[in-house]
């Protein structure tokens, strides 16, 4: 059963991978391959419990289960709350407030600075929210979907490599801070440059392919063209106050220890309420698409579902004991950190990078490596920045496969190999840095 399980994974990641010749929906894919590993998880129940369990077989799994789903709705809750605040921003016509300042035609001029703006921008909020800001960015000012396409790559890239370098920038860094792995001012200084190489490789590369290019900015939608009744101090105050919804979750997390769907939810309850209020007098015509219930029935529905049956078979996964068995054959077949470090980077590109984290916290304790040791500062980096070679390996890459629809081979094709140069551009970076500067 043990094999059958990680047979099944294999084969529901190839139906995703090659969802656009088989034309069967990723999200259909994914949540098929999370049902069945978890159904041959309770009929192979027996040999998966683990020694001295009280419960029946069926009972353990199912405990595993609702575990495993409370972290991950968790999750789906964040970014369904993400989506939205986006969403409302976006109906309102606030993002005019940020592209009419990009006045720019150049595709390479243009990549640099979205690439850079969402460098820093995840390091301040985290890679899976600045990717849904920056991919609906993207679609305001580029017309041709090939090209966008190309953006949203390197989208995926620069909020990976920016959540990296920073304390709260991605889930691992937050899991190795909170741990006392990592102190945050330490790993800012010793990861900012390798994370900025890994953005500048693939970004450099990809900018000279794109030397020349000029940008179609796309029409006005009709929303904004028919006159949706929204004025400009309207546009304004939606803006803001999504922008600042966004910016406060690391600071309520903070403040208030919840997790952050929490912060998410409390920002769209805000905006529910003040839009609520600022179009009350408006006709219903005009009223419902710029309300909090008109956007959540425009939200891609598809991608969330998609996301479930990612995080849901990466859980059976580990349930089943193949994460823990992996990281049991890095630590005895291998034992050197920075080729394990540099591995668990990689498999962070197939399978969740959090369970990676996870067990590698589990297999070494602070006693073995102290806090700010380079395994732990290796570690956040490899994690954070591995998933970045295939779309599917990260919360990001997610978050934008699903708004612009980029295909899994096409990125494969025409990303990965850059942003697998950068990945262990920053790792060379890295242990020059440690060995010659510390």
């Amino acid at each position: 059963m043990y094999l059958i399980i990680g047979l099944v994974f294999i084969l529901g990641y190839a139906f995703i991978a090659f969802e656009h010749p088989l034309r069967i929906n990723k999200a259909a894919s994914a949540l098929l391959m999370a049902v069945a590993l978890w159904t041959l998880l309770i009929i192979g129940g027996d040999s998966f419990v683990e020694a001295g369990a009280i419960d029946p077989a069926h009972k353990w799994v199912e405990s595993h289960l609702m575990e495993h789903l409370s972290s991950i709705g968790g999750i789906l809750f964040f970014l369904l709350g993400a989506m939205t605040i986006v969403e409302i921003v976006d109906s309102h016509g606030g993002f005019e407030i940020i592209t009419r300042h990009i006045q720019t035609t150049s595709q390479s001029k243009l990549l640099w600075i979205l690439s850079i703006t969402t460098f820093f921008m995840s390091a301040a909020l985290d890679n899976m929210t600045t990717a849904i800001v920056m991919s609906t960015l993207l679609r305001k000012l580029i017309r041709d979907n090939h090209d966008i396409w190309f953006f949203g790559g390197m989208i995926i890239i620069a909020a990976n490599a920016g959540g990296a370098w920073s304390p709260i920038g991605d889930v691992t860094t937050i899991m190795l801070w909170i741990g006392g792995q990592i102190t945050a001012a330490n790993i800012v200084l010793k990861l900012f440059i390798p994370s900025l190489l890994c953005l500048l490789f693939p970004l450099i590369i990809i900018s000279l392919q794109r030397k020349g290019g000029l940008v179609e900015r796309p029409k006005d939608s009709p929303l904004l063209s028919d006159g949706n009744g929204v004025n400009t101090r309207e546009k304004s105050l939606v803006f803001y106050l999504g922008t600042g919804a966004l910016l406060f979750v690391p600071v309520f997390k903070t403040i208030t220890n919840l997790p952050p769907f929490m912060g998410i939810l409390l920002g769209v309850g805000v905006l529910w309420v003040v839009t609520e209020i600022m179009h009350r007098h408006k006709g219903e015509e005009l009223r419902k698409p710029l309300s909090i219930s008109g956007v959540l029935q425009r939200i891609d529905t598809p991608s969330i579902l998609f996301f479930l049956g990612i995080l849901l078979a990466v859980a059976a996964l580990e349930t089943a004991g193949h994460l823990g068995d992996i990281a049991q054959a890095l630590n005895q077949q291998i034992g050197n950190i920075w080729v394990i470090n540099t591995l668990i980077g990689l498999l962070s590109a197939i399978v969740d990078n959090v369970p990676l984290v996870a067990g590698a916290m589990g297999m070494y304790s602070l006693s073995d490596f102290p806090t700010d040791h380079p395994f732990w500062e290796l570690l956040a980096y490899c994690a954070g920045t591995g998933g970045s070679i295939l779309i599917i390996g990260s919360a990001a890459g997610v978050a934008t496969m699903g708004i612009l629809k980029i295909e899994f081979i096409w990125y494969m094709k025409k990303i990965a190999i850059w942003a697998a140069l950068g990945y262990f551009a920053g790792i060379l970076c890295y242990y020059a840095i440690e060995h010659f500067l510390f």
